[in-house]
């Protein structure tokens, strides 16, 4: 690796993370905006009454799609200067443990309202009842790492 594009920790931690928490709070706001972290649009989306929360995966996933496309093509670097490696995913078969998996996440975002990411968001907002969506979701989170020993592979 260039000695040169090795980051420096010389200056402050909030310095260095100010960048992020300013790319979350954007992020934060945008999710505000386009009604993504809105309970009823979510609700919405769950009984196929409105296009809008599909309109709005949909252009992530076409985001997510071009912006890796583009990573692979121009082989883009990270901003440290490292080649920024996407290793080719196998789907293997699906089991019983994915399915029941996405059922439990699925049933908690339906009667959350919010899935984890937009949690924050809500919280900021000022819909300070998702702070318990948080503690459980932090909750399930510990007792999978307790437990993800013990559990069927």
């Amino acid at each position: 690796m260039n000695p040169a594009a090795q980051p420096t920790h010389s200056a402050p931690l909030t310095e260095r993370l100010f960048p992020y928490l300013l790319v979350g709070a954007l992020f934060g706001i945008m999710l505000t905006k386009s009604e993504v972290v809105s309970w009823f649009r979510i609700q919405e989306m769950f009984r196929f009454q409105s296009f809008h929360m599909y309109g709005i995966i949909g252009l992530a996933v076409l985001t997510a799609a071009i912006s890796l496309f583009a990573i692979r093509i121009f082989s883009l670097r990270s901003l440290g200067g490292e080649p920024i490696d996407l290793p080719t995913k196998v789907m293997g078969p699906v089991r019983p443990n994915h399915l029941l998996g996405g059922i439990a996440f699925g049933l908690g975002w339906g009667l959350v309202g919010a899935c984890p990411g937009p949690i924050y968001a809500l919280i900021g907002s000022g819909v300070t009842v998702m702070i318990v969506a948080l503690a459980s979701a932090l909750a399930g989170a510990w007792t999978y790492g307790l437990l993800r020993s013990r559990l069927p592979h």
